[in-house]
């Protein structure tokens, strides 16, 4: 296991351990007010509870060297964990709204709100931070399981957030229906966050190509380093969590002996690996008259 997965994983461990804390801390905050608006940011806690042990599970599965089985890695299986954790979600937005139409029905007054939401409070000062330190070490790593565990916690501090402000107006009001109206408003919120979540992880799934800015500087290090050759065409992409896959064919003279062809290969190789850490390369090398006239021209 090569020193950046585990690196991940002690991220993906100590999310664990944040997520609980945070918890703990929610559900205190609700057990002091009764606030079923605090009930729901609680709920969504465990969510993020589950989702950071479904992340560490996924990053140690993704981490595991190509086998037999699977020759190209196990690093889908963080998409596996993003896809879950979107699930997790929209479980606990029905859940949500279970427990916040009967209190809109019958609207019930909040008790000792200050103190409770100050923990909250607390609570959410932790999740900025964490949140913000997965977020970063996510787009460092290219990691799907970090990143959307990093999105769902920061969407948790905006919904802490949404939260604390209405608690705070049904007190001030008197307007005891705020608290599980804002608790339906949470729920939606919620379900908002999970389907993006899950719609760019179905995306990883099927493949998707790299997006339109990381494609054209791949396009640009084919055209300045492939000197010699003549032309990329049928160029293909994908991720697979944190791998990026290319495959292309080259056009070279045909007169050119296999030695140089395979010279410039690998220097396509090293430019591309240069510049994305964790890429596979496949080259399949053709003489002129294979030559499409269209796709990358080597400059």
């Amino acid at each position: 296991m090569s020193r950046r997965p585990t690196n991940l994983l002690t991220v993906a461990l100590g999310s664990v351990f944040i997520a609980l804390v945070v918890l703990g801390l929610k559900f205190l905050a609700y057990a002091m007010t009764g606030s079923v608006a605090l009930y729901s940011d609680a709920l969504e806690s465990i969510i993020n509870v589950a989702a950071a042990i479904a992340a560490f599970i996924a990053l140690r599965v993704a981490a595991l060297p190509a086998d037999a089985n699977h020759p190209y890695g196990h690093t889908k299986a963080e998409y596996f964990s993003a896809v879950a954790e979107g699930v997790l979600i929209v479980l606990a937005a029905l859940s949500i709204a279970r427990a916040a139409i009967p209190d809109l029905l019958a609207p019930k007054a909040i008790d000792a709100p200050y103190t409770g939401l100050l923990v909250n409070l607390g609570a959410t000062v932790v999740n900025v931070v964490w949140a913000t330190l997965l977020l970063r070490t996510g787009r460092a790593s290219r990691s799907p399981a970090l990143l959307a565990d990093g999105r769902h916690v920061m969407s948790d501090v905006v919904t802490s957030v949404g939260v604390l402000i209405g608690v705070v107006a049904a007190k001030l009001s008197g307007l005891a229906f705020l608290d599980p109206l804002l608790a339906l408003l949470v729920a939606l919120n919620i379900l908002w966050s999970g389907w993006g979540l899950m719609r760019e992880s179905v995306g990883g799934l099927m493949d998707a190509a790299v997006d339109g800015k990381t494609g054209s500087r791949i396009r640009t290090l084919l055209s300045e380093h492939g000197e010699g050759a003549l032309e990329v065409h049928d160029l293909r992409t994908r991720h697979a969590g944190r791998m990026t896959f290319i495959e292309f064919h080259l056009v070279v003279p045909g007169e050119m002996t296999v030695e140089v062809a395979h010279a410039i290969c690998d220097r396509l190789e090293d430019a591309l690996r240069a510049e994305m850490a964790e890429v596979s390369v496949t080259i399949h090398v053709e003489p002129q008259e294979k030559a499409k006239h269209h796709g990358v021209l080597v400059l």
